[in-house]
């Protein structure tokens, strides 16, 4: 049956292998077009309709290089990694309305200008991708759109590059199986008691690149090659989830889920002759904290899992939902998870310390906006909320709409920069920038000016 979408199913979206093949690239550069109104938008969806990103974009994930740990700014390399979809994407309507589609890359030298790279694997099914749709397993989670969750390079500092290192990206997909409206929303109208929607039962999948370019799917577990799936308890293959224990061997309680997209995995450096062991065990070194949606309760959350490897994940249960008043009371989602660390003004340099900072997308009843809240923690489990750390943009600005999926990144004069989407009041979507001192990082950031105007 062909369902065109309705607008009470957007709400509902809201929240906004070992067998490893590395084929050949290709590349192509454009440059990017920008308006001198919007002084912070750093990345806009390209001009060029047959652009894989040419409709709507989101969820920029960037990383700041120096070869060694003397570089300074002017050696700096920024590598941005974002989903698109262009306008002819889903012309049936039968999906979800998101950014997703594929994945592309850009590159800069300072992080406020930005060119498009084009480069990806000639295996994709589209060419200016580095990870496009699955068009070689027909029965894979990721065949009808993908979208980005993080990328890493576990083997290197987040501002040294070592030689060698293998990149791991976690990013979301959909496929054309079909699953009811109902199940997504609280209150369903009659008339569309029976309507299916496709590609909403998102699945969590991993990637892996010796350049950041070109990637190989790794097989998950999950009969379509996913790494986590939604929990349910009908499903043979997940009657372990029931029996599993907590890292601190206590009893785990774990909800049924309708979708687990946006990932977001923090790395924690495990030192064995250090390490605080519990019940035995040596903490994990990955911490996955994805969205989903409650199946019992509707509501939107950010849930955790763990990992001793990166590829193998166990699920903890959700860590943040949405308060009962306040301005993610209609859900919590798509998070950046950073540590804690501490500025030298004398040497310019960041030292970790303990505990962890989180930014997550919050949706308020109120308006229906999007805003990125704040949250912290000592163990990467247990989260106290903070409050809004950024706000939507004034009337009639680009992101007056909403501002969401945010990265932030420290820089070397000891700001922390976010990157973030913004939504306008007609729906599309941009790429923009923020500013912080760190003491400031909840109700501080500003709009950073990434392009200059003259009278």
């Amino acid at each position: 049956m062909r369902f065109i979408l309705p607008l009470f199913l957007a709400t509902a979206c809201q929240g906004w292998s070992p067998s490893l093949h590395l084929p050949r690239s290709l590349s192509r550069t454009t440059a990017l077009q920008s308006s001198a109104n919007d002084v912070n938008v750093v990345l806009r969806p390209s001009e060029d309709p047959e652009a894989f990103d040419s409709f709507r974009i989101g969820s920029a994930r960037v990383h700041r290089y120096i070869r060694d740990s003397l570089g300074s700014e002017e050696d700096a390399k920024y590598v941005m990694w974002y989903h698109g979809r262009p306008a002819n994407f889903d012309e049936e309507k039968e999906l979800p309305p998101l950014t997703t589609g594929r994945i592309g890359r850009a590159t800069s030298n300072n992080g406020l200008h930005w060119k498009k790279t084009t480069e990806g694997s000639l295996a994709e099914d589209v060419p200016d991708v580095t990870l496009g749709l699955n068009k070689e397993s027909w029965w894979g989670f990721d065949t009808a759109h993908v979208g980005l969750g993080q990328v890493l390079l576990p083997m290197s500092t987040p501002a040294v590059m070592t030689e060698g290192g293998v990149y791991l990206m976690y990013y979301m997909g959909g496929s054309y199986d079909e699953t009811p409206v109902a199940s997504y929303l609280k209150d369903v109208p009659e008339s569309s008691a029976s309507a299916k929607i496709k590609g909403m039962k998102l699945k969590i999948g991993v990637a892996l690149s010796q350049d950041g370019i070109t990637w190989g799917r790794v097989e998950g577990d999950d009969p379509s090659g996913a790494c986590m799936a939604p929990y349910e308890k009908s499903d043979p293959n997940m009657k372990y989830i029931a029996r599993m224990r907590d890292d601190d061997d206590s009893i785990l309680n774990i909800e049924e889920e309708l979708y687990c997209g946006w990932p977001e995995v923090a790395v924690q450096i495990i030192d064995e002759k250090a390490s605080q062991k519990v019940a035995g065990k040596t903490p994990p070194a990955f911490f996955m904290y994805y969205s989903t949606m409650t199946k019992d309760t509707k509501e939107k959350c950010i849930a955790c899992a763990v990992s001793a490897d990166g590829f193998r994940w166990l699920k903890r249960g959700v860590v943040v939902r949405p308060d009962e008043s306040g301005l993610d009371e209609a859900g919590c989602a798509r998070s950046n998870v950073i540590k804690k660390a501490a500025y030298n003004e004398e040497t310019g340099v960041w030292t970790d310390e303990k505990g962890f900072i989180m930014y997550y997308e919050g949706v308020s009843k109120e308006d229906n906006k999007h805003r990125v809240m704040a949250a912290e923690s000592d163990d990467g489990r247990t989260w106290k909320k903070l409050g809004v750390a950024f706000d939507v943009g004034g009337d009639s600005t680009w992101d007056c709409e909403g501002v969401g999926s945010p990265h932030v990144l420290r820089l070397d004069d000891g700001s922390l920069r976010m990157y973030y989407t913004g939504q306008s009041a007609d729906g599309s979507t941009a790429i923009g920038v923020a500013k912080c001192a760190p003491e400031d990082h909840v109700g501080g950031w500003t709009r950073e000016q990434a392009q200059f105007t003259f009278a």
